[in-house]
């Protein structure tokens, strides 16, 4: 159809065109005027037109996909406000048992109305002590003092500075003997925080092995870190004329806030690591 309506169009200009040599005929030299060609500015307007109109169409398309999504957000919307609220999934225990609440009387504590939120070792910490063994004899078992922990150190001064810059807590012992050979202290040690219970733990250990203690780098104990705790026997015995050989072993390990110092003497110069250690599992079980 295009070809059948230029080509009418250029045969009326051939028409109308002045015959060759009048003054008005285009001279041959001049092919800018033949019939139907494109002049020099033509191919700068219609890329401009081009680029306008597709610039519109974008700005068009752009518009119509904001709006499309704003209409199917809103939409979304309209659609989960008036849609009922999905249910859960049922549960795999349908009735959980719960505790009836209990009116207070006279044996309600406040370790009882906490119970959900209380921790053993915040209870008595005696009773957190193992027990003698079967045949041995208890010479002593409660709460100790901090002055009468620090006798027992070679500068008792300077050990009850140091609990006290610790913040120890709590300290409870139990002592007992078997026959008349083997002599045992299991003593408890609570701290404020865990930084005092580390404190302690660290520099009782720093200085087990040295050849004037136990001369040996000691056993972890097992279940428990390296860094945690130790077992130490003496490498050698104890030996004055006139004495009895004597030989001793030490635990020291931390749970949480609370180090546990076991103290183990055998005046025929025979200790068993193997007893410590049992000793020292069994007290970290009850932890």
């Amino acid at each position: 159809m295009e070809h059948e309506q230029t080509i009418p169009e250029q045969r009326k200009e051939a028409e109308k065109a002045p015959e060759p040599g009048t003054p008005d005929a285009p001279s041959a030299a001049t092919p800018e005027a033949a019939p139907g060609a494109w002049t020099d500015a033509a191919p700068e307007a219609a890329p401009a037109a081009v680029r306008r109109r597709g610039g519109r169409a974008l700005l068009l398309i752009a518009g119509a996909a904001v709006l499309g999504v704003l209409a199917g957000t809103v939409t979304g919307y309209a659609i989960q406000y008036d849609r009922e609220p999905t249910p859960l999934a049922p549960l795999a225990q349908q009735d959980p048992v719960s505790p009836k609440a209990l009116a207070p009387d006279g044996a309600t504590t406040n370790e009882t109305i906490n119970a959900n939120r209380w921790h053993k070792t915040d209870g008595d910490l005696a009773t957190l002590l193992i027990d003698a063994p079967g045949g041995a004899k208890v010479v002593g078992k409660g709460y100790d003092t901090i002055d009468s922990v620090a006798t027992g150190f070679e500068e008792p001064d300077r050990m009850l500075r140091n609990l006290v810059k610790t913040d120890v807590r709590r300290l409870a012992s139990v002592s007992w003997t078997e026959g008349d050979s083997t002599f045992v202290t299991v003593q408890l040690l609570q701290f404020k925080d865990r930084d005092g219970a580390d404190d302690y733990q660290a520099g009782q250990s720093s200085y087990m092995p040295q050849k004037k203690y136990a001369g040996n780098e000691g056993v972890a104990i097992p279940g428990l870190a390296s860094d945690l705790g130790h077992v130490w026997v003496d490498s050698e015995a104890e030996e004055k004329p006139g004495y009895l050989p004597m030989r001793a072993g030490r635990a020291i390990a931390r749970r949480g806030d609370i180090v546990l110092d076991i103290h183990y003497v055998n005046n025929r110069g025979k200790v068993a690591q193997g007893d410590v250690l049992n000793l020292a599992k069994r007290q970290l079980e009850r932890l």
